[in-house]
């Protein structure tokens, strides 16, 4: 893509509305706007962020037999009363509205109860058990102060996967091999040297469950690290006599390292407690009804890209793994080299790269460099006038600032 046909811009000064650095860095550098508070616009180079994260976890859960479907925002209140989690008592993050016809409906904060309700058309016999389904969709969730910029917003983009198994056997398999799937997913991201299978409360669906939680000063949460080379903690609000009990924990809170951290991700055992609401049964090998044994499994997407700008950043913007980076390659074309630059920019996408090209003509070369930092792609080609005189062109790696000088008949197979 070249960067006079892209509309967003880049900005001199960050937002003063926001605090958080992930939103500052993201707005100056030209990846989202700001809406209102809590809720965000991504834009061309943000979306190719937000869809390369979503990739890496779509091809994970369908490895993990995962698959895929797309439910509806607009939730029949009468489903959720069954669950008793219409009531604003019960759930106070609801937004609702009502119809031309003064029906009411809410805008999905998750989706255990609409799923459940349409499994009930698909689920007969053990022989349609298990099913694996998931989803990537926004959530809105009305939260009281919208902070931490796109890791806590009203409006979000989220994975949920939904178990449904025929026993609690079953689901513990699938709920084991899950942890593993996640980490893999983080590791994938550049997280996992940072990340942790951290023991939480299960909130309103369960004992207990596990977030995993990412080590960053931007966190709104503390853990407690059990078990380094394991990657496993306790989140501070379950470190208790009767958790440390039931995981068979012997821990001194005074031994122990703590850390501020990003929770990206959570799973839970729902057990019945959806099923038996909503009378999603199957038939057994036996010919008799059982409720079906749920877990759901959650990634919040657009808190990962938060994540991954707060821990990959520095003074001069941002510094995007490569996985996750909007394009393989930022190309810079200094004065007086368009037609060779554009023979480069022409030979690299051929080749399959995906290029950001600075091909500006009325732009320094020293708002060049700033805006190529800022954004952020892992490599940089520089094309200048005495480099090419040599046939040769620089490289530069964002996040050592490294330059090495090599002839362009060597760049591809270096890249």
């Amino acid at each position: 893509m070249r960067i006079t046909k892209l509309f967003s811009k880049t900005r001199k000064d960050s937002p003063k509305d926001e605090t958080s650095k992930n939103a500052q860095l993201l707005i100056k550098s030209g990846y989202i706007h700001k809406e209102l508070a809590g809720v965000y616009t991504y834009l061309p180079l943000g979306l190719r962020v937000i869809n390369k994260i979503s990739n890496i976890i779509r091809e994970e859960m369908d490895n993990a037999g995962g698959q895929e479907i797309l439910m509806t925002v607009l939730q029949d209140k009468n489903i959720w009363e069954k669950s008793k989690r219409w009531d604003d008592n019960a759930v106070d993050d609801w937004f609702k509205t009502r119809l031309k016809n003064n029906t009411e409906l809410g805008l999905g904060f998750t989706h255990e109860e609409p799923l459940v309700n349409l499994m009930k058309n698909h689920i007969n016999s053990y022989k349609d058990l298990p099913i694996y389904p998931y989803q990537i969709q926004t959530k809105f969730r009305n939260e009281l102060r919208a902070k931490s910029g796109i890791m806590r917003g009203r409006e979000f983009l989220m994975k949920d996967m939904y178990s449904f198994s025929k026993n609690k056997e079953e689901h513990n398999l699938f709920y084991e091999k899950m942890k593993e799937v996640y980490m893999s997913i983080f590791n994938q991201l550049g997280l996992g040297d940072k990340t942790y299978t951290t023991i939480s409360s299960g909130g309103s669906f369960s004992k207990y469950s596990y977030e995993f939680q990412t080590v960053s000063d931007a966190g709104e949460d503390i853990i407690y690290i059990i078990d380094q080379e394991k990657k496993l903690a306790i989140n501070e609000d379950d470190f208790n006599e009767e958790t440390l009990k039931d995981f068979g924990l012997n821990l001194n809170k005074k031994t122990l390292r703590s850390e501020k951290s990003i929770e990206v991700g959570d799973i839970y055992s729902l057990g019945y407690r959806y099923s038996k609401a909503l009378n999603l049964k199957y038939t057994n090998e036996k010919g008799l009804d059982e409720f079906v044994y749920m877990g759901c499994y959650g990634i919040g997407i657009s808190r990962l890209m938060g994540a991954i700008v707060e821990l990959n950043s520095d003074d001069k913007g941002l510094v995007w793994p490569r996985e996750v980076s909007p394009f393989d390659i930022h190309l810079i074309s200094l004065s007086k080299t368009e037609n060779y630059a554009n023979k480069i920019y022409d030979e690299l996408v051929k080749r399959g790269f995906s290029v950001l090209f600075d091909d500006r003509q009325d732009t320094t070369t020293g708002v060049k460099f700033n805006d190529a930092d800022l954004i952020g792609i892992p490599k940089q080609i520089i094309i200048g006038e005495k480099r090419i005189k040599n046939n040769e062109v620089e490289i530069k790696d964002r996040k050592t600032q490294e330059i090495k000088i090599i002839s362009v008949d060597s760049l591809y197979d270096l890249l």
